[in-house]
C-alpha cells in the first residue's frame, strides 16, 4: 500500500488529484493538508509517507519553504512540486532545493504516475527538456537570470514584493519580522542591481514569474 501526502490550499484540486490517484493506486492511504503548517504537521505525525505531493504556491509559505522543512524532519521522504507556472520558471530552483521532480498543472494528469513511479524508487523526475537546463546549468553560471541569484527566501520575498506587497504585509504572511523583511529587501535589489519595487515588478513580469 502506497502512502501518499497532498498539499494543495485549492480543496477542488485535491478532490481532482486524489480521484486520479485512486485510479491508478487503488489502496493507497491518501492524506491531504490545505497549507505548509498542515503538510508539516502531517509530516511530523507520520514520517513514512511514500510521497509528498505539493503545490508550489500556497498562502503564507511557499512549497520552497515546505521542501526545507520536510527534508529537515524527514530526509528520505520524496517531494513532488506541482505548479501552474512552466518549469522553466521554478523548476530548476525547485529541483536544487530538494524536490524530487516538478510537475505542471496543464500536464500532471499525463504524468504523475510516472513521477511517482521513479521517485518511490529513489529516482527523480525529470523531463528530457529540464535535464538540458541542469546540464547548462552546471557550465554556465554567468549569464543566468538575475533572479537566481536570489536564496530561496529572498526569492519568496522578491515574488510578494513583485506583486504589490508591502513590507508589512510580507512580514505578516511570512511570520517574520518587517526589519528582517526590510533586509532581505535591500539584499535583493542589490543582487539584482534594482532600486524600487516597480522594477522588481517589471522584471517578474516580463520573466513570467508573476
Amino acid at each position: 500500500m502506497i502512502r501518499i501526502l497532498i498539499a494543495d490550499d485549492h480543496a477542488i484540486v485535491r478532490r481532482g488529484l486524489k480521484q486520479l490517484l485512486l485510479e491508478q493506486y487503488p489502496f493507497a492511504q491518501i492524506a491531504e493538508a490545505s497549507n505548509v503548517e498542515e503538510l508539516v504537521n502531517a509530516v511530523v505525525e507520520q514520517k513514512e509517507w511514500d510521497v509528498v505531493i505539493c503545490d508550489m504556491n500556497m498562502p503564507g509559505r511557499s512549497g520552497l519553504d515546505a521542501i526545507m522543512q520536510i527534508k529537515e524532519i524527514a530526509p528520505a521522504v520524496p517531494v513532488l512540486i506541482m505548479s501552474m507556472y512552466p518549469e522553466d520558471q521554478y523548476a530548476l530552483r525547485v529541483l536544487k532545493s530538494g524536490a524530487s521532480g516538478y510537475l505542471t498543472k496543464e500536464t500532471i494528469h499525463d504524468e504523475i504516475g510516472k513521477a511517482i513511479e521513479l521517485v518511490t524508487k529513489g529516482k527523480r523526475y525529470i523531463t528530457h527538456s529540464l535535464a538540458e537546463k541542469l546540464a547548462e546549468s552546471v557550465n554556465q553560471d554567468s549569464g543566468k537570470p538575475l533572479h537566481e541569484v536570489l536564496s530561496d527566501r529572498e526569492f519568496d520575498v522578491f515574488k510578494l514584493l513583485a506583486s504589490g506587497k508591502s513590507v508589512s504585509e510580507i512580514a505578516h504572511q511570512l511570520s517574520l519580522s518587517s526589519t528582517t523583511v526590510s533586509t532581505y529587501r535591500s539584499r535583493i535589489m542589490e543582487k539584482m542591481k534594482m532600486k524600487s519595487n516597480a522594477e522588481l515588478a517589471r522584471y517578474a513580469i516580463e520573466t513570467k514569474l508573476i
